[in-house]
């Protein structure tokens, strides 16, 4: 992909290859950074009542005989003598920031608010799957999976292995294929073979291929109540899940394509949060909204680019500070931290209402709280 287009551009390029720039970047001459040591990122704090735990699951015989890595977020008892997990493991953040035109010691990676292995809280959660990005990483979310532990639900993010950084347990590295095209439905066959994998965990089996799961983590899984969203090409797969599988209660597409175009009815809860992607400038979200028969809604914040309800809005501004370079092409004009609040605020909202029940106010139309998000008709 050619430096120099804009960042518009490098969407619609993406999408036409089914794949997306790394970080939502055009190639930046191994840029590398202004001080003496690598850029030393940041992740905001959830605001939820409960810390946070995470593991790690490798999961075998996945579609066309794939391995793939999950990681699970959870409601934790207790995380005083267990680590925080990191943003991304360092091989595939050096693997990452190089595909981007970044030097590989660029940044080191940002401490998430999880413990690694933590025990589970008692208690059923509702489970969210998470899809990530074309060309990306189960991490690209963060801000909101652990946001949504912090208040309650187990989140599982997932790693679509030939189109994901990634790394497996015996530090093979894995890094998208420019030979093996995954579409939306490559991404949905994932989550579904995963999905199955929970459910199995949830029984007291373990899926891992070598690992025990944390304690009391088969016990706080409720697959009674799932729900799953995605950003990108992942917003696209949520849909796909949730046409061909029940299970699924609600789904949350964060500027998903939705291409191929969709044309089958959906009765069960669906938003979108759209950006660049909208229904007034892609047919083919437009398409889909129209055949959304439950309740659905679309929201959208002033100054949203594509990188916006992701981490990316967070972490590149910072990145390209400690570069010296500008981010005016990076990211929305939307400020980090109030794209923060709405990563947070939204999402949580949705799950709440439609997996437990809880009716807030937040849906119902604008909020003086968030000036910049409007509720389209």
């Amino acid at each position: 992909m050619k430096a120099g287009l804009t960042r518009r551009g490098l969407v619609r390029a993406g999408l036409a290859a089914t794949v997306a720039v790394p970080l939502g970047v055009a190639t930046r001459a191994s840029a590398a950074p202004r001080g003496t040591g690598p850029a030393r990122l940041t992740l905001p704090v959830p605001t939820g009542p409960y810390p946070v735990g995470t593991t790690s699951l490798h999961l075998a015989g996945a579609p066309r005989s794939r391995e793939l890595m999950a990681a699970v977020w959870y409601p934790a008892r207790d995380v005083r003598r267990y680590p925080r997990a990191r943003w991304m493991a360092a091989a595939p953040l050096r693997a990452l920031l190089v595909s981007a035109g970044f030097a590989a010691d660029a940044a080191v990676s940002p401490l998430t608010a999880a413990h690694e292995g933590a025990p589970a809280r008692p208690g059923r959660a509702p489970v969210v799957m998470f899809s990530h990005g074309a060309h990306d990483h189960r991490a690209d979310a963060t801000i909101v999976v652990q946001e949504l532990a912090s208040h309650g639900y187990v989140v599982v993010t997932v790693d679509h292995t030939d189109d994901a950084f990634s790394e497996f347990p015996d530090g093979r590295l894995i890094v998208p294929s420019e030979e093996i095209p995954m579409g939306p439905a490559d991404f949905a066959g994932d989550i579904r073979f995963v999905l199955d994998r929970v459910c199995d965990l949830a029984a007291g089996r373990n899926p891992d291929a070598g690992r025990r799961p944390p304690a009391g983590l088969s016990d706080a899984l409720d697959v009674r109540r799932i729900g799953m969203f995605g950003w990108s090409k992942g917003g696209t797969a949520t849909a796909l899940v949730m046409l061909a599988d029940p299970r699924v209660r609600a789904g949350l597409s964060l500027d998903g394509p939705m291409l191929p175009t969709i044309t089958t009815d959906l009765n069960r809860p669906f938003m979108l949060m759209t950006a660049e992607l909208t229904r007034a400038q892609e047919p083919s979200v437009a398409e889909f909204w129209s055949h959304l028969k439950g309740w659905r809604l679309n929201v959208q914040a002033a100054g949203a680019a594509h990188n916006s309800y992701i981490d990316y809005q967070v972490l590149i501004p910072q990145l390209a500070d400690a570069l010296g370079i500008p981010d005016d092409d990076l990211v929305g004009a939307i400020d980090p931290h109030r794209a923060t609040r709405i990563q947070q605020a939204y999402p949580l909202a949705f799950f709440d209402r439609h997996l437990r029940h809880r009716r807030g106010h937040l849906l119902d139309g604008p909020s003086p709280a968030f000036p910049e998000v409007a509720f389209l008709p």
